[in-house]
């Protein structure tokens, strides 16, 4: 009898030793966020990021993380318990995993924990074919960040949505308009010692195709709260074209195409990306 884990890769036909590694990735994340609702985390927090675009949104990339906020600021706030529950999900679903939980200062506002597990191991249980398996080290590890910003700024919406697998269960997440602003304030606002994130400006051409709006009030407040917008005077709608406007002039279109090729299938659909490319997206801007 199949485990829930090779059940789902039915779903992926994965032929590669990467695909199969990227397909387990998106799996091992779909039956964490099952263990926390049973835990019941999103009375707690909503899902937000990346990867709740393309679980929930069908953003069509690949995302390394999962990302939540709690519904209101809790500095006591504790992920531990809500981890085990991950553990006992996977461990149940034919995939044991270690969590690690990672030590935070106490003006952190963003706890973080790991989810890992043996890449050999897991590829011995699911039976993968020995021609794929052979290359891959007892040391090479499939790892997914957890992070939980415990502050979060205020102005935000969230609604609950569904998935169907690996069972029925509900997710709370920020609706689009957030998410959406979010995406924005990482544009803006990521520290310039980061590396260019290519995935950050996928994503916000994905926001314009689709037509949704961008909540100008928790941009503002996400701004505030991380010091990149002390103005008296409200954020406007012109501000932010500008601002917007700065960033792109000042990006390296080369090294954004180079950190988003590992997280998409099709690295054609790069060939258009130009600071005229991004800068004609700016009027499509829709606000709310």
């Amino acid at each position: 009898m199949k485990n829930m884990i090779t059940r789902m890769l039915d779903d992926y036909h994965p032929q590669t030793k990467n695909e199969y590694e990227r397909a387990i990735h998106e799996i091992l994340q779909e039956i964490a966020l099952l263990g926390l609702w049973r835990a019941k985390f999103f009375e707690h927090a909503a899902f937000y990021g990346g990867t709740s675009l393309r679980i929930l949104y069908g953003l069509n990339r690949f995302s390394e993380d999962l990302d939540f906020s709690l519904l209101k600021p809790n500095r006591n706030f504790n992920l531990s318990p809500f981890l085990k529950s991950i553990e006992e999900e996977l461990e149940i679903s034919g995939l044991p995993i270690k969590t690690e939980y990672k030590n935070n200062l106490p003006d952190d506002t963003i706890h973080s924990a790991f989810l890992k597990t043996g890449t050999l191991e897991t590829f011995i249980r699911i039976g993968l074919d020995e021609s794929l398996r052979k290359h891959t080290q007892s040391n090479e590890f499939i790892k997914i960040k957890l992070e939980i910003d415990i502050d979060p700024p205020p102005h935000f919406s969230t609604e609950v949505r569904y998935l169907l697998k690996p069972i029925p269960f509900s997710i709370r997440t920020y609706i689009p308009d957030d998410l959406f602003a979010g995406k924005v304030h990482a544009l803006l606002c990521r520290p310039y010692k980061v590396r260019v994130k290519g995935r950050d400006w996928y994503d916000f051409i994905w926001y314009i195709t689709k037509g949704f709006s961008l909540h100008l009030a928790h941009l503002e407040s996400r701004m505030r709260q991380s010091g990149h917008y002390s103005n008296e005077n409200t954020l406007t709608q012109e501000n932010l074209i500008d601002l917007m406007k700065q960033k792109i002039i000042g990006l390296n279109i080369q090294a954004a195409k180079e950190d988003l090729r590992r997280f998409i299938r099709d690295p054609k659909e790069l060939d258009v990306w130009s600071k005229d490319f991004f800068l004609s997206l700016l009027p499509r801007i829709r606000f709310s």
